[in-house]
Parts: structure tokens; sequence; C-alpha cells
């Protein structure tokens, strides 16, 4: 499971031969959600509700950069890093 970029304390997780839809991980603390990349709606999991906002703000800045990650994991191929919120 590599790790895309990492800020606050949030470590943003792909996965290789994921299920549809297309969604990516987020990981703070003992807390952990799946969050679909065109919607940005949790599928999954919880976080708490500011770090939630955090991951969507850095998500909607990123959907493009996303995609193309999702898409490489698809086909097995290395992930991008992707800039951290800052």
């Amino acid at each position: 499971m590599p790790t895309i970029s990492t800020f606050f304390g949030i470590y943003i997780r792909m996965y290789f031969d994921e299920h549809v839809p297309a969604h990516f991980h987020a990981y703070y603390g003992e807390h952990s959600a799946a969050i679909e990349i065109q919607t940005l709606g949790v599928l999954k999991g919880h976080l708490p509700q500011r770090v939630l906002g955090l991951v969507l703000e850095w998500a909607s800045l990123h959907r493009d950069e996303l995609l193309e990650d999702w898409s490489l994991a698809q086909s097995h191929q290395p992930l991008r890093d992707i800039r951290p919120l800052e």
C-alpha cells in the first residue's frame, strides 16, 4: 500500500487492484477512511471532522493527480507522490 502523500499526521495511501469506484485511503492515528475520488464521499470508515476537512480540501486540489495514480495502481505501475497540504 504505497503512501502517496503525508501532511499534518495524515497518511494518504492507495492500494493496487482495488475495487471501483476510484478511491484512496486516509489514515490518522487509529482512524481511517476510504474516500471516493470523484464525489469526495466517505465510502467506509471515519475520521475526526477536522481531519476529514483537511483530507477533502487536499483531495479537491489534487483530484486529477489522484485519478492518475488510480489508473497507475490498476495497471500495477509505480504511483506518483502528490504534494501535501501546506
